[in-house]
């Protein structure tokens, strides 16, 4: 639930969430707000997903970016596709009924109304369950290192209506060391 008395999605970053992102500095972690709007993401996220400071406006937003967008690095089987688009939408969906007085959300709604039938089809279809699982396995294509296995957890920053994103790899594992690839490579193109 939003913080009593705001009436719009918070972008605030706290000073805790800052800490935690600070802590995980070798994790990939990206903080989303109630519309899945990508508010920051730390550098090995950006290595493991691609530069997101490239990122401008709508781009941001990862239901637009999954409904209409280039996607993302995440490999889905069709039908994983539209249970996760599906459950964005719904979560959405959720995020509009309880900020109805924002002007943003209402503006991203229409843009994507818009823009995709797929979005139209499931926001006005009886919603599933929103997207309470985002933790889940997932494979990465990694244009360097290939697909990597691993584990998305989201956790939600109830007071600020925050969704945070972590990355994680089973320990010893070929796919820790490729995540760990990945962020080595990736961290060194973005500080060339």
């Amino acid at each position: 639930m939003p913080a009593p008395g705001l009436d719009v999605v918070s972008s605030r970053i706290t000073p805790s969430v800052q800490r935690l992102l600070d802590r995980l500095a070798t994790t990939p972690v990206a903080v989303y707000d109630a519309t899945w709007t990508l508010l920051i993401a730390n550098a090995p996220y950006d290595a493991l997903m691609g530069e997101t400071a490239s990122w401008r406006g709508i781009e941001r937003n990862s239901v637009w970016r999954n409904l209409i967008g280039p996607g993302t690095r995440a490999v889905h089987t069709p039908e994983e596709k539209a249970e996760f688009e599906a459950r964005l939408v719904a979560d959405l969906r959720l995020t509009a009924a309880r900020y109805p007085a924002d002007q943003r959300l209402k503006q991203l709604t229409r843009n994507l109304a818009a823009r995709s039938p797929r979005f139209v089809e499931l926001w006005e279809s009886p919603a599933p369950e929103p997207h309470q699982d985002f933790g889940r396995r997932k494979v990465i294509d990694h244009p360097a290192v290939g697909h990597i296995t691993l584990d998305c957890d989201t956790l939600i920053v109830a007071a600020d209506d925050l969704r945070i994103m972590i990355y994680t790899a089973e320990p010893e594992t070929e796919d820790a060391e490729r995540l760990g690839l990945a962020i080595v490579l990736g961290t060194q193109a973005l500080i060339d």
